[in-house]
């Protein structure tokens, strides 16, 4: 499979890049980013762009990658509504035009959250629930991802310090917590080993998958 990350150098897209990697079926994976990623790997191919304009997408060479993993996203805090959608709904229809301008029958994995619904009063599920919407309308098959507590298990780093800091605190509580709640919990390598189950089984592809779905296809 030759695969799209979008998001590598957050906290979730680290996580699905180290899974990526390490899989025999993987034979390249292109990350398209913002900030500089450490990672290295013979199978890597990264993008960066300093923003994801529509000039900056339509200029990269993305054809030929049989799925979008979209793990970008911003934390609410302290943003507008305006502003929020326009880092979570706008960003990602950008990438969609691009992706699917140059793979029509490609097929995009995105990292929603639990609760996501356009029609929630609660301002960033509203917002998540109307990017589970994107997708389709620049005709891709596409798979919400919606998970609750994600806990990096693979040496992930936030590149956020409010989150780092938050993280390194709550580590041995998250640990616990994700054994004894697994209905509200995951991990940064069961969503990338999600991914990988759903671009591998191929069509149908379930719209939206829960926290418990997601575990269920990593463990698949």
């Amino acid at each position: 499979m030759n695969l799209l990350l979008v998001g590598a150098s957050g906290l979730v897209g680290q996580g699905v890049l180290n899974v990526l990697l390490g899989q025999a079926d993987v034979a390249n994976v292109t990350v398209l980013v913002r900030r500089p990623l450490v990672a290295t790997s013979p199978k890597l191919r990264v993008l960066q762009v300093p923003e994801f304009t529509d000039d900056a997408l339509a200029n990269l060479d993305l054809a030929g990658l049989d799925a979008c993993l979209y793990c970008a996203g911003a934390l609410p805090l302290l943003l507008s509504e305006a502003a929020y959608r326009e880092v979570t709904v706008a960003l990602l229809e950008r990438v969609c035009a691009a992706y699917a301008s140059a793979n029509p029958s490609g097929y995009l994995v995105y990292v929603s959250g639990a609760g996501a619904d356009a029609a929630s009063r609660f301002m960033p599920l509203r917002v998540k629930g109307e990017a589970e919407a994107v997708p389709g309308r620049f005709g891709l098959a596409s798979t919400s991802l919606r998970p609750g507590v994600i806990h990096p298990t693979q040496g992930e780093r936030s590149p956020h310090d409010f989150r780092r800091a938050m993280y390194a605190l709550g580590a041995p509580l998250l640990a616990l917590a994700s054994r004894v709640l697994p209905g509200g919990f995951t991990t940064t390598a069961s969503v990338g080993r999600c991914m990988l189950a759903l671009t591998r089984a191929g069509v149908p592809y379930p719209p939206a998958l829960e926290n418990r779905q997601i575990n269920a296809f990593a463990a698949r």
